[in-house]
């Protein structure tokens, strides 16, 4: 009796080090998790783990703890998670995305609805629009067991060989990836890494390169990443500005790649009546979607880019620097992007886009005349 004893006294030490243990020091002090995780809140879920991965309020938490510089700082290491730390989730959401604690999200991908596109005389470089997806039943990135990495792999490897037309393409696992064709993909600025410490100490780079690749279409045009920060990142490109046409892709593939896997498993995207497509990170729920083009301001630019920021936010648009792309003049283009992720659909926020970067040219070419440029 005394070893059937000492076992399982073993056991439940074993399960306590698993668990979240005391409440923690968290070194970004400035961000939403240091705001929203209480020690109330803490000793609440600490001992839970999650059933889909044994997750726990401390791996979330991990970036937090870890790095003095998050303004998030939380992850989900599956599905569950949202719903077995909900008080901690919903307090982040709620402020992040600024939505109240009743709030719905619709998602609509009907290019159809999407009303005009960018002008022609826009000067607009490329246009990119991504989502993110992820299976229900298999966990999220930070949490996912190398099985379940392995199992999305083979039903993502299996949907994308079925896509037809021009959505058809090549699959390129990143173990034991060919040095050409590794070479091409980082030429093509399609390739993602490892390294990145906040991925690393969120739990999303365990295992590596196993069960993860790029797929993308002979003309380039649609990609997908597999088991990168979501199980899936879905981006839909091309140069000039047709928005509409991109978005149009982007949903078709969307499809093609959702009933192929279903038919296959029976299982389906995760979508949460209340925060759209589940997501990793909390900041990419709803939507999951960015919606960008690089356009030329150069009026903008001479006015004063302090004056631009302002300007974008009025028009729920978020501008970010570009690294010229090569024999590109730099110092004026700016990727233009929706700002929202939750609380609107897709058809809203690719609307909000286009408007915002017609606004902005248009404004622009008076901005012009003004600098007599």
């Amino acid at each position: 009796t005394k070893l059937i004893l000492l076992d399982s006294l073993l056991q439940e030490v074993q399960r306590v080090t698993i668990m979240s243990g005391e409440f923690p020091v968290i070194k970004s002090t400035h961000s939403l998790v240091a705001k929203h995780v209480t020690k109330e809140r803490w000793d609440k879920v600490k001992d839970i783990e999650t059933k889909t991965c044994g997750f726990t309020l401390a791996k979330a938490c991990a970036c937090a703890i870890e790095f003095d510089n998050q303004h998030c700082g939380i992850y989900a290491g599956d599905w569950d998670s949202y719903k077995d730390f909900a008080e901690v989730f919903d307090a982040v959401i709620q402020e992040y995305h600024g939505i109240s604690a009743d709030a719905k999200h619709t998602s609509d991908m009907d290019a159809s609805k999407v009303t005009g596109n960018i002008v022609a005389d826009a000067p607009v470089h490329s246009t990119r629009i991504r989502v993110g997806r992820n299976l229900d039943g298999f966990g999220l990135s930070p949490g996912i067991t190398k099985q379940q990495r392995i199992d999305v792999e083979k039903l993502m490897s299996g949907a994308l060989a079925k896509l037809s037309g021009d959505l058809a393409g090549t699959y390129y696992p990143l173990a034991g990836m060919d040095e050409t064709v590794r070479q091409g993909l980082v030429d093509d600025h399609f390739l993602f890494v490892n390294g990145d410490r906040n991925l690393t100490v969120a739990g999303m780079e365990r295992d590596w390169p196993e069960g993860r690749g790029i797929f993308h279409n002979a003309a380039k045009t649609f990609l997908l990443w597999v088991n990168e920060e979501d199980q899936t990142r879905i981006i839909s490109m091309q140069q000039g500005g047709d928005v509409k046409g991109v978005f149009e892709r982007l949903a078709r593939g969307i499809k093609a790649v959702g009933d192929s896997v279903k038919a296959e498993s029976g299982k389906e995207f995760a979508l949460s009546e209340q925060y759209g497509y589940i997501h990793s990170c909390p900041t990419n729920l709803g939507t999951g979607m960015r919606a960008s083009v690089h356009v030329d301001l150069p009026g903008w630019t001479k006015e004063g880019v302090d004056k631009l920021n302002a300007r974008c936010e009025v028009l729920c648009v978020q501008p970010r620097g570009t690294r010229g792309e090569s024999g590109g003049q730099t110092g004026c283009t700016y990727d233009i992007s929706n700002k929202h992720r939750l609380g609107y659909s897709e058809v809203q926020l690719v609307q909000v886009m286009i408007d915002g970067v017609n606004t902005l040219w248009k404004e622009d070419q008076e901005w012009q005349k003004k600098h007599g440029m």
